[in-house]
């Protein structure tokens, strides 16, 4: 006869950001809007600063700024700390985003507010990458390098700074009024919440955090599980969503005109 298997320990995490038991009147103003505010602003902040690498970057280029040693050496220092304050600056946004979402009423500005990371990808490295393939007076190596690695680092920022799940203010209140002040689920790698610790999908997980819907989509999981959460009626973004998003800017950009579709 087989030995039956032990069951995996499992260690239960508490995360409750948004409790009301606080200490002190500094804590207590901490809501997640002012979270999500302060986050914001150190995100702009990171992003002026990237700005700022790029130009120096530029003025190295054109000789306005000189640094004794290596320029391939220089450039490329300078790429690597505008990327990296792009990448935390727009990692910070997405957060911010998840602590206190905007409203997708407006889907075109629900959409943009969501990418503005893409955005600031974009003005960090761009004008600097158009600048290196018009450049004449880097020797030919020092160019290709240089240039590969702008264009590296520029795919890599918009990558990093799209928000491929993004909650709108509508999803967390429909969540909130749903589930109140019950407890949701989650692992350290999963996508989605669960409403029962014993779901089946959590059994193998040997750590789940635990904490109001809140915490779960601060966490980005706000995808109701398929086992456990099934009847959960909350509202998430879907596919046919960024279609419409998508839609609307194309409408917004070219006018109102229906598009009819021929049957054949």
């Amino acid at each position: 006869m087989a030995a039956e298997k032990t069951p995996k320990k499992r260690e239960f995490v508490s995360v409750n950001k948004t409790s009301t038991k606080t200490t002190t009147s500094a804590e207590t103003e901490k809501t997640p809007k002012s979270r999500a505010t302060v986050l914001r602003i150190i995100a702009v902040v990171l992003w002026l600063v990237a700005i700022g690498f790029e130009a120096l970057v530029i003025f190295y280029l054109n000789g306005t700024l000189y640094l004794p040693g290596d320029q391939m050496v220089w450039l490329i220092i300078g790429i690597g700390l505008d990327l990296a304050c792009v990448v935390i600056g727009s990692l910070l946004w997405k957060r911010s985003n998840r602590i206190d979402p905007a409203s997708k009423k407006n889907k075109v500005k629900f959409f943009l507010w969501n990418n503005m990371g893409v955005i600031a990808a974009v003005i960090a490295f761009l004008p600097l990458l158009i600048l290196l393939i018009k450049n004449k007076n880097l020797d030919e190596k020092t160019k290709k390098i240089v240039t590969v690695v702008a264009a590296i680092a520029l795919v890599a920022a918009v990558g990093l700074s799209i928000d491929y799940n993004p909650t709108s203010a509508e999803d967390l209140e429909a969540a909130q009024a749903e589930l109140g002040d019950g407890t949701t689920y989650w692992t350290r790698w999963g996508r989605s919440f669960h409403l029962d610790p014993d779901c089946r999908t959590l059994l193998n997980s040997s750590v789940i955090f635990q904490g109001p819907i809140e915490e779960a989509f601060e966490a980005n999981r706000n995808d109701p599980c398929d086992f456990c959460a099934d009847g959960f009626s909350a509202v998430y973004q879907s596919e046919d969503e960024v279609e419409d998003v998508i839609e609307d800017i194309g409408e917004e950009v070219f006018g109102d005109e229906d598009i009819e579709t021929s049957d054949y």
